[in-house]
Order: structure tokens, then C-alpha cells, then sequence
């Protein structure tokens, strides 16, 4: 499957040229472990910056081999706000694709912090051990980044580091664990948190869209990570009376940035996060009074009602008019035949 190239087009929009320089290295913690059968295991994609450049956006690909399952992916922890490309798992490929950037440049851990703050991805790994009909091969995973991967620097003109690549390398036990070992499942149910509170961007360009509106969101979640996200466009007739929150509600699900449908903006608009354990957090943003118009069906509406209101004016002119003129033409007929009784 050939993948969008959405990266390459954020480059050319927002930093032009690209030019090479040195600076990041791109590991995965654990770089080694040991997984028995039907375990599973979380491998972190990490990086670390040159203590005098910053980073603003990673273009990664992962590469793993035949006898491991990715289940899933969280970007709970990440340093990356904004996803240009959310992860996917493409499993006739064996790969794992991902594109983010940080607006405002990301320059490394903070010197004396003991925290691992440098996450771009967490990855769920599976052993395929206990999969009936399973035809994996081999006793060791190796999970590595591909060539493909570029980082870019946080200076203005999209210069791409050179980089380093560390990946992981996990051996696969024949024997099955006490009990099956499920990280991932512990981390949902242990997550009764919502996502962080966030807010919604109303924005309107020329270089975007068309000149529409569209809406941008980003929050993230420390436990289990977003799921998706999902967009309601409440008129504003139905203001106040809680439809968002009705089983019916007509949400959809949606990602950032995301171009409204009515473009009147005479609408409520909600952005629903929901991480993986199905906790959820609603933002909500009501255009001010200044950017609305009417929309498009009132509007015809109306442009009817007045040209037929307009029409009515002008019957109604019409036949008053003509009455006048008739009535005149009979009040001189009358004063004409009193005259001529009054000659004879």
C-alpha cells in the first residue's frame, strides 16, 4: 500500500526547503526483553535531541518481523500535539506508520529531570504463541525503524536532522506464562480518568479549505491514551436543551483539522474526546455573534419572501393607484354631466 505523503506536503506549506544537519537519535525502551507465550508487551519509540538543536516533527515508519502482533498504539505520553498522520498498523506489511510535529519545538529532557519525557509512541506487542494455526517462525523479534524516518528541526526552514536508529530486539519464551500477562488491559482498567481539558480553534483561511471554516483540537490522555474523537454541529435552535447529550445525539467521528458542514456558523459546536478506556471529555465553542450569517436555506428563504413581499407592494400599488385614477376619472365624468344639466 502506498502511503499519502501528507508529511512531504506539510514541509512544502510550512517550512519549504528541506536541508540536512545532524541531531536526533530515535531508540525504542526496552531495546531488549523477554515475552512469553501469549504475553504481551509495550515497547516505547523515544527520542533524544542535540543538546543545542531543537525538533519540531517526525516522520516515522516501523518495521517488525513475523513472529509479534502490534494489537494497538497510544499516544498518551507523546511529545507530538499535532498528528499529521495518526498511527496506523498495516499488517500485510508489517509496518507501523505515524507523522506529528510540536509546535513549538521540542529540545530534549530537562536536565536533572528523571522522567522519560521524550515518548513519541507507545506500541502493544502480542506473542503470537498461543494463536492456533499461528505460522510465525523463529524465536526473536526484531523491531527496527525504517530508512524512511526523518526528523525535522524546530528553525524555520524545515531542515532535516540526520539521524540515528535503535530499535528492539525481544526473544520469545517457549514456555507460557504463569498467568497471561496483559499490560495494556491493566491500563485501561485502571484508567477513570478523562482526557485533559482542551479547547476548540476556530480558523479561516485562503491557503486552507477553500476559505471555509474548520475547527482544530488536540488533547491527550496519560492513561490509556484517545481513541477518537467525535464532532457535533448543534444548531442553534436546539441551544441549551442538552441533544448532545441524548443517545441519538449525531455525533460523528472526526479528526483535527475538521471543516464545518454549515459554514453559517449559526451552530454550537462540540468536540468529544474518548480515550480507550471510554472516559470522555467535551470542548465546546460558540462562534460569536460577529461571525455568523444567515444560513444558506434562510437565506433563500429569504430572498423569496422578500420578492414575493415585494410583488404584493407592488399589486397593491398597482390597484390603488388605478383605483384613484378611477375614481377621479369618475368624480370629472359627474362634476362633467352637472354641468352640462345645469347649461340646459
Amino acid at each position: 500500500m502506498k502511503r499519502v505523503n501528507i508529511f512531504g506536503l506539510f514541509l512544502l506549506m510550512f517550512f519549504g526547503l528541506v536541508i540536512k544537519t545532524e541531531a536526533a537519535v530515535l531508540y525504542m525502551d526496552p531495546n531488549q526483553s523477554e515475552l512469553k507465550r501469549g504475553d504481551t508487551t509495550v515497547v516505547s519509540l523515544r527520542i533524544n535531541t542535540d543538546p543545542e538543536e531543537c525538533i519540531n516533527a517526525v516522520d516515522a515508519t516501523i518495521r517488525y518481523s513475523d513472529n509479534i502482533e502490534p494489537v494497538d498504539t497510544s499516544r498518551g505520553k507523546s511529545i507530538l500535539s499535532i498528528w499529521l498522520e495518526e498511527p496506523i498498523i498495516d499488517k500485510a506489511n508489517r509496518t507501523i506508520t505515524f507523522a506529528g510535529g510540536v509546535p513549538n519545538g521540542y529540545c530534549g529532557r530537562i536536565a536533572g529531570d528523571p522522567r522519560l519525557t521524550n515518548n513519541l509512541l507507545d506500541i502493544l506487542f502480542m506473542s503470537p504463541g498461543l494463536q492456533i494455526g499461528s505460522t510465525a517462525s523463529g524465536n526473536e523479534v526484531d523491531i527496527v525503524y525504517g530508512d524512511e524516518t526523518r526528523v525535522l528541526l524546530n528553525d524555520g526552514f524545515g531542515t532535516e536532522a540526520s539521524r540515528q536508529l535503535f530499535g528492539s530486539k525481544i526473544s520469545l519464551s517457549k514456555e507460557a506464562g504463569s498467568r497471561v500477562d496483559n499490560v495494556w488491559l491493566d491500563a485501561i482498567n485502571d484508567d477513570t480518568q478523562p482526557p485533559e481539558d482542551f479547547t476548540i480553534n476556530l480558523e479561516q483561511t485562503p491557503n486552507a479549505f477553500s476559505n471555509k471554516y474548520f475547527i482544530t483540537f488536540n488533547t491527550t490522555d496519560k492513561q490509556s491514551g484517545i481513541a477518537y474523537y467525535e464532532v457535533m454541529e448543534e444548531p442553534s435552535e436546539f441551544r441549551n436543551r442538552f441533544i448532545w447529550g441524548a443517545a441519538t445525539a449525531p455525533w460523528v467521528k472526526a479528526t483535527s483539522p475538521y471543516v464545518l458542514k454549515d459554514q453559517s456558523l449559526n451552530i454550537t459546536i462540540r468536540v468529544r474526546a474518548i480515550d480507550k478506556a471510554g472516559n470522555e471529555y467535551v470542548a465546546v465553542l460558540v462562534p460569536g455573534e460577529e461571525q455568523r450569517t444567515l444560513p444558506q436555506e434562510l437565506m433563500i428563504v429569504a430572498v423569496v419572501f422578500g420578492v414575493g413581499l415585494l410583488i404584493v407592494v407592488i399589486v397593491i400599488t398597482t390597484v390603488v393607484i388605478l383605483g384613484r385614477r378611477r375614481k377621479q376619472e369618475n368624480t370629472e365624468f359627474a362634476d362633467d354631466e352637472d354641468n352640462y344639466s345645469e347649461e340646459e
